[in-house]
């Protein structure tokens, strides 16, 4: 387990990511076994990159009870407010090219406007053609009335830090020369 400041059930999630085979290099889907989170299933999503964008490809009981909809096949920066989703685009594609999971803190905003703090961790993985096409998802409510949400409006996210990972797991960086130029 890596040291964290986030809430045990995004550290839960990443600690099980990381110790995927190929951590290091964006693991499979197919290696990640669901049961290895046990009761946090209900907060757990996978998304499918497609052409137009992530697409939720399932989602737990409690994500689609806190939106009060079905989300498979729903666009996942769809569940966010249009002015995060800017940010939340550029931070899953910072997850797909850097290898790691990216962690946003947000508030999940009601029907009646209050705003209830939560942690969202994505994660990224091998679809079965072997690219990085999909994200492991988990939403986490940081306070007792997140437990019950229902009628989320909208997400609104206030920050996003990458997930630290065990440093043997990440690939070394590995500089290299044509025609004299440095490249990574």
């Amino acid at each position: 387990m890596t040291d964290s400041v986030f809430h045990s059930g995004i550290q839960r999630l990443v600690d099980a990511w990381a110790s995927l085979p190929g951590a290091a290099r964006i693991p499979d889907r197919a290696a990640f076994d669901p049961n290895a989170l046990g009761r946090l299933l209900p907060q757990v999503f996978i998304a499918e990159r497609r052409d137009e964008g992530l697409v939720f490809r399932l989602a737990g009981g409690w994500i689609e009870g806190a939106h009060g909809r079905p989300l498979k096949g729903a666009y996942l920066l769809e569940v966010w407010r249009r002015e995060s989703r800017l940010m939340v685009h550029r931070g899953l594609a910072q997850a797909f090219r850097e290898g790691r999971p990216m962690i946003f803190s947000a508030d999940m905003e009601m029907e009646d406007g209050a705003l209830l703090p939560a942690e969202i961790v994505a994660a990224p993985l091998r679809g079965p053609t072997g690219l990085p096409d999909r994200l492991l998802g988990l939403y986490q409510p940081l306070s007792a009335a997140g437990d019950e949400a229902k009628a989320v409006q909208g997400l609104v996210v206030r920050a996003m830090t990458p997930a630290t990972t065990p440093a043997a797991r990440r690939a070394a960086l590995t500089l290299a020369a044509i025609d004299g130029r440095r490249i990574a």
